[in-house]
């Protein structure tokens, strides 16, 4: 299309202010506001101007846009108007997926939240002696309750905004200035660059690397202690294994040495599992009361991964220790909100209940494959005379994800589905783009859908978007 023609093109094109003049747009502003009606109106041109500069739009297709601006400016407003952070169906088979907001939180802790959301509280407020209390009080009981079968000492808690920041506050606190030591093989980084080292220079502290990255022994700590160490650092390493010609000192080795030379042991221990996770088929993965039954002075973890709860960050050790961490004056930078605290404490009673099954990561990990067949079994005989579609059950292996257990599997049973004139990868972007999204794996050219992370009420809208697809794409 010569330039000249392109020129005329965009001088048929009204101006934002003539769009906003149109009566339907006119109606629009009135429901939604200036700004944002204009904003969507801009958006829209200028989509018009670039299907111009790439010449898709001809002297009739620029009319037809021009008749159809109204329903777009509509349409772009309500798409702009939407919350961008919207409710997916997982059904990766990922329980703890870290780009899905790992562990979804209980319903005893959603009616938690919600109750201390929409009103006032007593956040920091001390109702019996009308004067102002301290927030952690709501759930430090909880975590000494807790704790108080499993620790040789009094146990108290700080929460945080999550792990990284308990560990940077840990550090700050109680190794500032001087050494931290800490063996090569441990010095670890998980998602989002969070490297164990650069938090430590953040801290303040300053790293003392033992060992090697395959082997360190309990001499190399001693070695290393010198009148500059402030704390022996142990790093769970959560989202990896070391294998082969390796070696590790018992954490008991390292808290012995530690009590010997009068530094304090802070283990990062990441997940931060309550239960012992056998009873899940999960092994090696050690739980925050394993850490401080063997008298590790302060243990950080995490409160959305194996906890269940909310994104937090957790410090519980010997109470000198965490009041000096408590009176950091980083710590109220660090600290969490009235939400945060309501859906923790919610959580952790069902702890206290021992009401596993009610907290939805813990019920997911527990499923068995058979309860996992059955309900692919039911989505399969709803779609088994759906045109275009092709559906098998397989044995599968779910995994636990957020960077714990990474060498655990749980058995499960997949739901393996082609459509016909669809690749596998176009299937999955089909089911993303569906309402509410559908998070699958794609495996040999196979959609798979693990049902152990599906919620059983969603199991009717998975079968309803397969079937929306394919009556799409029906067979020929």
């Amino acid at each position: 299309m010569p330039v000249a023609d392109k020129s005329e093109l965009y001088r048929r094109l009204p101006s934002v202010d003539e769009v906003l003049r149109l009566q339907q747009i006119t109606d629009l502003t009135e429901r939604e506001g200036h700004a944002a009606v204009a904003e969507a109106a801009r958006a829209v041109l200028g989509r018009v101007r670039e299907e111009i500069a790439a010449g898709r739009l001809n002297s009739s297709g620029v009319e037809l846009a021009i008749s159809g601006l109204p329903e777009a400016v509509e349409r772009q407003l309500r798409q702009a108007l939407q919350p961008s952070l919207r409710s997916v169906i997982n059904a990766s088979g990922v329980v703890l997926h870290t780009n899905l907001g790992r562990a979804p939180l209980a319903a005893a802790a959603l009616d938690h939240l919600r109750e201390v959301a929409s009103t006032y509280s007593n956040l920091e407020f001390d109702i019996a002696k009308g004067e102002r209390g301290k927030r952690d009080v709501h759930v430090e009981r909880l975590f000494a309750q807790l704790f108080a079968a499993c620790a040789p000492e009094p146990i108290s808690t700080v929460v945080v905004n999550n792990n990284a920041a308990a560990v940077l506050l840990g550090l700050n606190s109680l190794a500032e200035g001087g050494e931290v030591v800490v063996s090569r093989g441990e010095l670890v980084e998980i998602g989002g660059s969070f490297r164990i080292p650069e938090v430590m220079a953040k801290s303040g502290a300053f790293l003392r690397e033992v060992g090697t990255t395959n082997r360190t022994r309990i001499a190399d700590y001693s070695r290393a202690i010198s009148e500059k160490t402030r704390l022996l650092l142990r790093v769970h390493r959560s989202n990896f294994q070391i294998t082969g010609f390796t070696e590790q000192p018992a954490l008991s080795e390292l808290v012995e040495l530690g009590r010997k030379r009068g530094i304090p042991v802070m283990e990062d221990l990441g997940s931060g599992a309550l239960i012992d996770l056998r009873s899940v088929g999960i092994s090696g993965e050690p739980g925050v009361a394993d850490s401080l039954r063997a008298r590790v002075d302060v243990v950080t973890y995490s409160g959305d991964k194996l906890l269940g709860g909310p994104q937090a960050g957790i410090l519980s050790g010997r109470r000198e220790l965490v009041a000096r961490i408590r009176s950091n004056p980083l710590f109220r930078a660090l600290r969490v909100d009235k939400l945060t605290y309501a859906a923790l404490e919610a959580t952790l009673l069902a702890y206290i209940r021992q009401d596993h099954d009610a907290i939805p990561a813990l019920r997911m990990l527990r499923l068995p494959a058979q309860e996992i067949e059955r309900r692919a079994q039911a989505v399969k005989q709803k779609l088994d005379k759906a045109g275009g579609l092709s559906l098998e059950i397989l044995d599968g292996r779910s995994v636990v994800g957020g960077g714990a257990a990474p060498a655990a599997t749980l058995p499960s049973r997949l739901l393996a589905v082609t459509c016909e004139g669809l690749s596998a990868d176009e299937f999955a972007a089909r089911l993303r783009s569906g309402e509410p999204p559908i998070v699958a794996r794609v495996e040999e050219g196979r959609v798979l859908l693990d049902l152990r992370t599906v919620f059983p009420e969603q199991d009717e809208l998975v079968a309803r978007s397969l079937l929306a697809i394919s009556s799409k794409h029906p067979s020929t």
